[in-house]
């Protein structure tokens, strides 16, 4: 059972973007910092990355735990109210990922998906943008 009213969950609900959140901002900044220049968000690429590395042919997607099922992180469950409507619509996300990470992939494109919950080491993210992207 919910806590809040209906009302109170859709307010909250519109407020979740699907760009611009804490943890690519942060993706964004230490990836600048190190030296590597990106585009955002292009339109004409499956899922529309977070970051597009064009010259090398590389992206990275910035996912919340939540939203995108992360298997190896507290927040990447399914929660316990509603299942019949959360299951299937956190399903459908996780496959949407795929779909679109393999038609990168077959136009020739490596992908990077950093986690929410990794952002908090921003040491581990750096390691992996370095190893990932390369020299600057």
């Amino acid at each position: 059972m919910d806590r809040i009213s209906p009302e109170r969950r859709s307010a909250n609900m519109r407020a979740i973007r699907s760009k611009d959140m804490a943890p690519e901002l942060a993706v964004r900044s230490l990836a600048h910092k190190l030296g590597y220049r990106f585009r955002l968000h292009r339109k004409d690429l499956p899922g529309k990355p977070d970051l597009v590395f064009g010259p090398r042919r590389k992206v990275i997607f910035v996912h919340g735990c939540f939203w995108h099922q992360h298997p190896a992180c507290r927040e990447g469950r399914v929660p316990s109210s509603r299942v019949g409507y959360w299951a299937p619509k956190l399903k459908r996300n996780q496959e949407r990922d795929s779909r679109n990470q393999t038609l990168l992939k077959q136009k020739g494109w490596k992908v990077l998906v950093v986690w929410e919950c990794e952002v908090k080491s921003l040491d581990l993210v750096k390691t992996k943008l370095i190893k990932f992207l390369g020299p600057r």
